[in-house]
């Protein structure tokens, strides 16, 4: 394993390194205005959501690592403390990085990207109309981590309104994720299209598994069952009774009598299909 003290290596051979592995990340889409009321509208993937009430969302506009220089929207944001942050979406997704090109001080991404500008009601940056979600802050607090190339700047901002087109809700009025179709940010020059690598994993906080030091040793220390597959059995509050296991092999007769790695095959590929109480079936058929 590579093993590397951050004071050894350049900062931006460090800033490669934290974008690779910490991904992907989601983006915001931030539009402010200057002193003089000239919008400005940038991407920014050192984001996420922080608290629901009071709702903060930080976002850092690091300083540039050639030239330690500072970009637009942290200046703007010092100077009027109020930022909309708008979600990136597939259909955006080059528009958004033609925005994050650097263009002199002044000059509105909006127009170079081809994005439309929508009046905000509580704030007076703009919002850019063609994003699925919109958010209206003003900035709370704005946190120097360095004086560096690199540095970042936490903008903690307090939502003071909301945005969301009800082309990306569901029948029950929540944000469907198929159809909001987000784009995350992650190391070099790529990017995730979040709803092509769904997969869901039910939360232990809605359940009380039994645990995997609960799993039989026979079980636990296979070596077909990787680290997810044993995670995913002792995600359940109780093993199937005896007589559930006995009449799963009535059903299913070709799985009496076979040997453990076969066993343990088959019940890999129930938990392929998230088919947790039937690999247990298998497992537990004597």
């Amino acid at each position: 394993m590579l093993s590397i003290d951050p004071k050894d290596i350049s900062t931006g051979k460090l800033h490669s390194y934290l974008l690779g592995a910490i991904a992907p990340r989601p983006i915001a889409f931030a539009s402010t205005i200057d002193v003089d009321g000239k919008p400005n509208l940038s991407p920014f993937s050192f984001f996420n959501v922080f608290s629901a009430n009071p709702p903060i969302l930080i976002f850092s506009p690091a300083r540039r690592v050639r030239g330690n220089t500072t970009k637009h929207t942290l200046e703007n944001a010092m100077s009027t403390k109020e930022v909309v942050i708008n979600v990136v979406n597939y259909d955006m997704v080059q528009q958004m990085s033609l925005s994050s090109t650097e263009y002199p001080k002044g000059v509105n991404e909006f127009v170079k990207a081809g994005l439309t500008m929508l009046p905000s009601d509580k704030v007076k940056p703009f919002r850019v109309a063609e994003s699925p979600v919109q958010f209206e802050c003003k900035i709370n607090e704005i946190i120097h981590l360095g004086k560096e190339g690199g540095a970042g700047n936490l903008i903690i901002c307090e939502v003071v309104k909301l945005h969301i087109q009800e082309a990306v809700l569901d029948a029950d009025g929540a944000i469907d994720q198929h159809k909001i179709d987000l784009v995350a940010r992650a190391g070099g020059s790529f990017y995730s299209r979040a709803r092509d690598g769904f997969f869901e994993i039910p939360k232990p906080i809605s359940t009380l598994g039994i645990g995997i030091d609960a799993i039989p040793d026979v079980i636990r220390n296979s070596e077909i069952l990787s680290g997810n597959n044993l995670g995913m059995l002792g995600n359940v509050e109780q093993l199937p009774t005896q007589e559930d296991v006995d009449n799963f092999a009535k059903v299913n007769p070709q799985f009496i009598g076979i040997e453990i790695v076969k066993k343990h095959t088959f019940a890999k590929e129930f938990l392929k299909i998230n088919d947790v109480e039937s690999a247990w079936k298998v497992l537990l058929i004597n």
